[in-house]
């Protein structure tokens, strides 16, 4: 056996390396186990999460199931590196209503939606964008474990996979939006709109740079994707609906449409 690190040669007995001091790993990743990882972990940024962010657009495959596979010590863990990009993305929502204090128009393909509708939404929206944001990993992690998984990933596993990802995104996603709302605050629902795409292409790359399919089982299986992930959106916004209506924070008033 040999420290995944640093490849030092070990006894199968030891558990941390007398090279470079990294633990070594005998166990696949449950939940228990992932939770007892990020409690090691969390605060130890120093310069991992730079290469971290490097390596998850240059070699992602390397990054991610390095991590599953057992490397702790080279790239940021998956919580901590979660952790940054909600911290990020509060940031945004703060400037946001706080700052810049935007009137956008949210009926971006101008289907006469009642304004008033929105105004009711994003404010809950934003006050919950962190947990609505977690939910996409389980939904993306979910399609991608069904139709992307040569690797035959535990689906705790591929909840790490979405975690690097989706949170590399959101943190590639922050400047841009700080650009757009510094330049043409009135733009960034479209912005926002243009990124949606975007983002499912990237985590499209990341998940196949992982399990390398060929060209043909890639169009098929992303098409597969493509359908679980929209089911698992779509059902996201719906029930997101139905709490408000429950709750009484909308009304079926709100979803007449106005006349433009």
């Amino acid at each position: 056996m040999e420290c995944k690190n640093c490849s030092n040669p070990l006894p199968e007995n030891f558990n941390f390396c007398p090279n470079c001091g990294a633990k070594v790993i005998h166990y696949r990743l449950t939940f228990k186990n992932l939770w007892h990882e990020v409690i090691e972990g969390f605060f130890d940024l120093d310069n991992t999460f730079f290469r971290t962010f490097i390596h998850l657009f240059t070699k992602p495959a390397e990054v991610i199931d390095g991590y599953i596979s057992g490397i702790r010590r080279k790239y940021l863990n998956p919580i901590g590196y979660l952790g940054i990009a909600l911290t990020l993305s509060g940031v945004l929502y703060f400037i946001l209503q706080k700052v810049f204090v935007v009137e956008m128009d949210m009926d971006v393909f101008n289907q006469g939606v009642n304004p008033e509708l929105y105004k009711k939404i994003m404010p809950i929206l934003g006050d919950y964008q962190s947990l609505v944001f977690i939910l996409f990993i389980p939904i993306f992690g979910i399609a991608g474990w069904l139709t992307f998984n040569k690797r035959s990933y535990l689906f705790t596993e591929y909840l790490v996979l979405m975690l690097y990802t989706l949170a590399q995104w959101s943190i590639i996603s922050f400047p841009i939006s700080l650009i757009v709302l510094i330049v043409s605050p009135q733009d960034f629902i479209i912005m926002s709109t243009i990124m949606l795409p975007l983002m499912l292409a990237y985590v499209i790359y990341v998940i196949q740079r992982i399990n390398k399919f060929t060209i043909g089982q890639f169009i098929l299986r992303t098409c597969m994707f493509m359908i679980l992930a929209m089911i698992g959106y779509f059902g996201l916004i719906i029930a997101l609906y139905i709490i408000l209506f429950v709750t009484g924070t909308i009304n079926l008033e709100d979803f007449k449409p106005v006349e433009k």
